[in-house]
């Protein structure tokens, strides 16, 4: 996610890392610097964790009081825990998916109850650098999650298995590939421009008894609904 959310903003970076290289790599990318946890608290205005959430008090242990401000992207760790860590600084818990890096992700936020008002809107104008940030309840945070965080691998599944069904009935792959993405980039701008109203979406291309009709009345039969609903059980499950 570090690398994604610095592909998005594209900026040069200043970070760290725990030895495995990302950083340095980072910085050869997007140009930068990378330095240590310390040098990282000291320099920057806000740090960015992006870390495991098991090395939260280790990480916070080296920075903590040296720290600006903090916006969290680790999933699970509600701000309760953030601001014990980090006490003497704003604490912003933030939950993006990959698609940041293109700079078309969503980005949830939870606001701490206790908030910088001066700072929150910048903390939100960087995000947003990075496409759309709704702000929730943090008790929400954990469906959102099983609906945007993970949204991008089911997203990929589908498209894979509409490619494959293409395939099957003699289109080249990279052929069915451009058909099928760029089928579902087109639909999410018009559901967009529908105002979310997917209902309305699928009435517009689906006549009485056509084909499209045919093929609905196939995926419902199969189970995607179910499915669906049993894969954000699974996620909220593993996050409760």
């Amino acid at each position: 996610m570090a690398r994604a959310l610095a592909r998005g903003w594209g900026d040069p970076v200043l970070c760290s890392d725990a030895g495995s290289g990302r950083a340095a790599a980072l910085v050869a990318e997007l140009g930068g610097q990378s330095a240590s946890n310390a040098e990282v608290a000291d320099l920057a205005d806000l740090v960015v964790l992006c870390h495991k959430p098991a090395q939260l008090h280790a990480v916070a242990s080296e920075i903590a009081g040296r720290t600006k401000a903090v916006a969290s992207v680790l999933g699970s760790v509600a701000t309760g825990k953030l601001s014990a860590e980090y006490r003497d600084a704003p604490v912003f818990r933030m939950m993006p998916n990959t698609p940041v890096e293109v700079r078309r992700g969503v980005v949830c936020y939870s606001p701490a109850r206790e908030v910088d008002r001066e700072l929150e809107p910048k903390v939100i104008a960087l995000f947003a650098r990075l496409g759309t940030v709704v702000s929730l309840d943090e008790r929400l945070l954990d469906a959102a999650t099983a609906l945007m965080g993970v949204g991008p691998a089911y997203q990929a599944l589908v498209a894979e298995a509409q490619v494959d069904a293409g395939v099957r009935y003699g289109l080249a792959p990279n052929v069915a590939a451009r058909l099928v993405v760029e089928t579902m980039a087109g639909s999410a701008e018009l559901i967009t421009a529908r105002g979310y109203d997917t209902l309305t979406v699928r009435r517009e291309v689906t006549s009485p008894g056509g084909s499209t009709a045919r093929g609905l009345d196939a995926l419902e039969r199969a189970g995607l609904r179910s499915a669906f609903q049993a894969a954000i059980d699974r996620v909220c499950e593993a996050r409760s």
